[in-house]
């Protein structure tokens, strides 16, 4: 069991036609040995969509981690100050939460996880789920890509030809991923062919 004892804060952001299946990266995480503890976007906390409902999200995640969800402000400050985690993983990571975290906007749960982890010079792993990670977000990425303690799961184009902006991590290299973070090394190859999930 690689990640055994190791606390992890498991963000996860509105990709939600991807949540499903970070729920079973999650679940490899905790039979990895890891103590997991879910923060959840408000997005993911409070939305419902053709991809399952928000009541749902939360029960699968209580039911997967044994942890009530971080879904404010408040309950996620902390984790800086009493140095809650040895790293935290971002996934599905957004467009949006990407160009938040390269932008130091801290205005939801977790946005302000991510920076109150990184204040304690800890890793964060992000896996990338953007229609337009080679489009407007590219320099977002970028800024990641170059910010120290920030690691990514390997991630390619999901979909080159209808999709050609769109990224998506390979999830199934995120236990890997965050071995490597924790000794502070990012894993390659991060670029990966195309593929389809």
């Amino acid at each position: 069991m690689r990640l055994q004892g190791k606390r992890i804060g498991f963000a996860l952001t509105g990709s939600l036609c991807t949540v499903e299946v970070v729920l079973k990266e999650m679940e490899r995480i905790v039979e990895e040995g890891a103590l997991v503890w879910p923060i959840l976007s408000n997005v993911v906390s409070s939305v419902d969509s053709k991809y399952g409902k928000a009541s749902e999200w939360v029960e699968k995640v209580r039911r997967i981690t044994g942890q009530e969800p971080l879904t404010t402000l408040v309950s996620v400050e902390p984790i800086g100050p009493q140095n809650l985690f040895d790293v935290i993983v971002v996934a599905p990571c957004t467009g949006n939460t990407l160009a938040k975290i390269a932008n130091a906007i801290t205005d939801g749960p977790v946005t302000m996880a991510v920076k109150a982890h990184l204040r304690n010079q800890r890793p964060v792993v992000i896996a990338v789920s953007t229609n337009d990670g080679l489009g407007l977000n590219a320099k977002n990425l970028g800024i990641l890509l170059a910010a120290k303690n920030v690691y990514f799961v390997p991630f390619g184009q999901d979909n080159p030809y209808a999709k050609p902006n769109s990224l998506n991590a390979k999830y199934e290299l995120m236990v890997d991923t965050i071995v490597e973070a924790l000794n502070g090394r990012q894993i390659q190859p991060l670029l990966i062919g195309a593929h389809k999930e």
